[in-house]
């Protein structure tokens, strides 16, 4: 049987009318042939331009080659279509992530900016989902969104919590095959139970569900027991993904480039959550702080992504 993300052919009736099913019910896995690898990734690049590099093949051999989701702000959302149509092309989902929220990191600010006003985000959004259409995809929606809030004044939580809404209804209205899920913070970042509430306030039945751990460093199984007492907080259960990329040897309670960390399990399918992402990518800088000092968030250090590839 075909899957359903291939353009129609002499059998097109039968897969429109799976196109006409809701993606809900499925595993986003089922749609394609698996997850997208990105060429163009940070590490690839960089192991693409370093080939006298003794560091290269090891980084291009076990990060380059991982799928890991591409990173959308207000200046390449005009290269989201392309991006969906190579994944198209061989058959595979891409995972996306939007990062353009005005205020983004109101607490950390290693990584601040975003779109100029709430118009010019919704705008952004709209265009955002628009370009994805009625393709697989797999999105993560604006990471440390709803975690922020002691940063910010009671009218700013407000607007954040509007802009978050209309981008879960975009999603929802104009790109109905996306598997959107929004930012759910991580285990030690906000109670539970205050994290279900932000997440209902935002609109996360709008779309699939949630994501734990993006660019944090909690294991998988402290991440999967902080999703599910979120979903007993809700009231249903809601699915969510677990970022993997950093996680192998656990968090030492630092976030911006600790030492001593370790790659986690690729990306994939799993029996707790319904899958594990490679959200951040291994090598990106967190920030000017840590083992990278000097290094931009965002930027990709190869003595960060051997770091990984080693552990302690």
């Amino acid at each position: 049987m075909m899957k359903a993300f291939r353009r129609l052919d002499a059998s097109g009736v039968l897969m429109a009318l799976a196109w006409a099913l809701p993606a809900w019910a499925a595993s986003p896995l089922s749609l394609t042939n698996g997850l997208y690898v990105n060429p163009d990734s940070s590490p690839a690049v960089w192991a693409r331009n370093n080939p006298g590099d003794p560091r290269a093949a090891r980084i291009q051999s076990a990060i380059a080659s991982q799928p890991i989701a591409r990173w959308f702000g207000g200046d390449n959302v005009s290269a989201v279509a392309g991006y969906v149509d190579a994944a198209e092309r061989q058959g595979k989902l891409p995972v996306l992530v939007t990062y353009n929220l005005p205020g983004r990191d109101a607490c950390g600010r290693h990584s601040s900016g975003g779109a100029g006003s709430a118009a010019d985000y919704r705008a952004w959004v709209s265009l955002f989902a628009g370009s994805i259409g009625t393709r697989p995809a797999v999105v993560i929606i604006e990471p440390d969104a709803l975690g922020d809030f002691k940063c910010m004044s009671d009218a700013a939580i407000q607007e954040r919590l509007d802009m978050l809404n209309h981008a879960t209804q975009m999603f929802q209205q104009k790109a109905p095959n996306a598997h959107a899920y929004l930012d759910g913070g991580n285990a030690k970042w906000v109670a539970p139970a205050t994290m279900a509430s932000r997440l209902q306030s935002a609109g996360v039945r709008n779309v699939r569900g949630f994501s734990v751990n993006v660019s944090n460093y909690y294991t998988t199984s402290q991440s999967v027991d902080y999703a599910n007492s979120v979903n007993a907080s809700l009231g249903y259960q809601a699915r969510f993904v677990v970022d993997t990329s950093r996680n192998g040897n656990g968090s030492n309670g630092q976030w911006c480039n600790p030492g001593g960390r370790k790659l986690g399990l690729t990306s994939g399918a799993s029996g707790d959550a319904e899958m594990l992402l490679w959200v951040k990518t291994p090598g990106n800088s967190d920030g000017d702080c840590g083992i990278a000092p000097g290094t931009r968030a965002g930027q990709f250090d190869p003595a960060i992504a051997i770091g990984l590839i080693d552990g302690p």
